[in-house]
């Protein structure tokens, strides 16, 4: 019962962090200078009939607080509105999710072995040679622009040596999402590393620990059983959360590989001032984000008995 009441508390919260994220985004958008719908004309400006036929179609002659509730109302149906070439935005996501969706769970799933593997094997290697090779080469991979870093892989990895494709996804899963996935693993290694390896060091000096060696456990089952279950929470929470971040960090990424997700329907969006798709794209990720930060709170309370 704690449980479901601290989780209905916590999803009410969220549900005001929702709407105003969401109206910060909707006005950023709709509310700067310019015309949209003139601007479908490029050079050549469309006749004032057009014009005035398409503001009224996409309900831009209403005040911009009715714009906003109309759009919150469609999307509690699930309807993320019409671009202004008559397209449906939600089919549009719906074509491209898989790409992204498979490009960050890729780059998630080498976050979490690689990244838990490097910070407990440096925490039990703590002042050794291994464990400074280890966090120099986190920060320094780390620091590198993802912009930088997805080139140069794309050119060694790829083009030189060929051991990925270079670009699209001809090739299918995994080959096709190694290699951008590589990319964006590398910046959540560095923090999963340093995280593990900070709380498997403080739990392997724990009361707790000194307990089960007393009682006799062999060394293998405190660090595997124990002092991991209790050191998984920071890495948890920060796992979770980056999923959410994951997903909208693809932009670049699927920019440089030419890979048709969502970030690249987002950049296309800017680039032709397509409003709504900029908005219902932003708002879906902010969706995913918000519920992982819910799914959060739900396994600390399974993980640690102290918030139980």
């Amino acid at each position: 019962m704690r449980l479901v009441a601290g989780l209905g508390a916590r999803f009410a919260g969220l549900l005001f962090v929702f709407l105003g994220v969401t109206l910060a985004i909707y006005l950023l958008v709709f509310a700067l200078p310019g015309d949209p719908i003139r601007a479908l004309g490029g050079d050549r400006p469309l006749p004032a009939n057009v014009v005035e036929t398409l503001r009224e179609k996409y309900n831009l002659n209403a005040p911009l607080w009715k714009q906003y509730m109309d759009y919150v109302l469609g999307l509690f149906r699930g309807d993320f509105g019409l671009d202004f070439r008559g397209r449906s935005v939600s089919d549009q996501m719906a074509a491209r999710w898989p790409v992204t969706i498979a490009l960050a769970l890729t780059a998630w799933a080498i976050e979490l072995v690689v990244g838990i593997f490097l910070g407990v094997l440096a925490a039990l290697k703590a002042g050794t040679a291994i464990d400074k090779a280890v966090l120099w080469s986190t920060i320094i991979f780390g620091a590198v622009p993802v912009f930088v870093l997805a080139v140069t892989a794309q050119l060694v990895l790829g083009a030189r040596l060929k051991l990925f494709p270079v670009a699209g996804i001809e090739a299918g899963w995994p080959m096709s999402y190694m290699l951008p996935a590589l990319v964006l693993a590398v910046f959540g290694l560095a923090a999963i590393s340093r995280l593990m390896r900070d709380s498997v060091i403080d739990n392997l000096r724990a009361d707790y620990v000194r307990t089960a060696r007393v009682k006799g456990l062999s060394r293998q089952r405190i660090v595997g059983v124990h002092v991991m279950r209790n050191s998984m929470v920071p890495a948890v929470t920060y796992l979770a959360t980056d999923l959410g971040s994951l997903l909208g960090s693809t932009i670049v990424v699927e920019g440089v590989f030419n890979l048709p997700g969502v970030g690249s329907l987002l950049f296309d969006a800017i680039r032709a001032h397509e409003g709504t798709t900029i908005v219902g794209v932003s708002v879906a990720l902010i969706l995913i984000f918000l519920i992982t930060s819910l799914v959060v709170d739900a396994l600390h309370y399974l993980l640690d008995p102290r918030i139980r």
